[in-house]
């Protein structure tokens, strides 16, 4: 879904860019991707993720994720379809971005926005060397277990895993273009919104 406040006028000249936003559990992604839909001037489609896990109540195919049996989603990466895939927490369960998502994105005269992992990142960037990335990050790592432990919805092993995975992706966070400290939530999206303007003036100038 496409979803943005004032499209520019030069929108459609601006040459095609990936975004990607990365950045530890507990970090606010997915608040932040939320308002950068809504208020961004500059139109972003969100990649939906295809993942080889059930459906959630309520989840829609196609909307929420691309449910993919895991022989389909193998054969899928077999035939090179995918951009960046990975087992996450070690459920068994695979997620990966499809190629087809990102051009999707470029049909629509937009940018792809991609919300993935560092390891993803970092591959999204082999295949797009241009991607806008984005690091995510809080004031402090010790907010992260705060507010993963006031979810209330994970257990202490679930916790530790996350927090032991947060650490390995702050450690990476150097191979991103841009850092942005979410320590006020509408300061971080204007940043961010800041930014892509900056690359768009850049690019169309190029």
């Amino acid at each position: 879904m496409t979803v943005a406040s004032e499209r520019p006028e030069s929108t459609d000249s601006l040459p095609f860019r990936v975004v990607v936003l990365s950045g530890p559990s507990g970090s606010g992604k997915t608040t932040i991707v939320h308002h950068l839909l809504e208020q961004s001037p500059i139109p972003l489609t969100k990649a939906i993720s295809a993942t080889t896990r059930p459906p959630r109540k309520g989840e829609i195919d196609g909307e929420d994720y691309y449910f993919l049996s895991h022989e389909e989603f193998m054969a899928r990466l077999h035939q090179q379809e995918f951009v960046e895939t990975a087992e996450v927490y070690g459920a068994g369960y695979w997620y990966g971005t499809l190629v087809s998502e990102i051009e999707r994105a470029r049909a629509l005269n937009s940018w792809s926005f991609l919300e993935i992992d560092v390891e993803g990142a970092l591959r999204v960037v082999q295949l797009y060397p241009d991607a806008i990335t984005i690091f995510l990050k809080t004031p402090s790592p010790e907010i992260i277990e705060q507010r993963l432990r006031g979810r209330g919805t994970d257990s202490e092993e679930t916790i530790q895993k996350r927090l032991k995975q947060a650490h390995l992706e702050l450690a990476q966070a150097d191979q991103y273009r841009y850092q942005i400290i979410n320590d006020h939530l509408d300061a971080a999206v204007q940043r961010i919104i800041a930014l892509l303007q900056n690359e768009a003036g850049t690019c169309s100038k190029n």
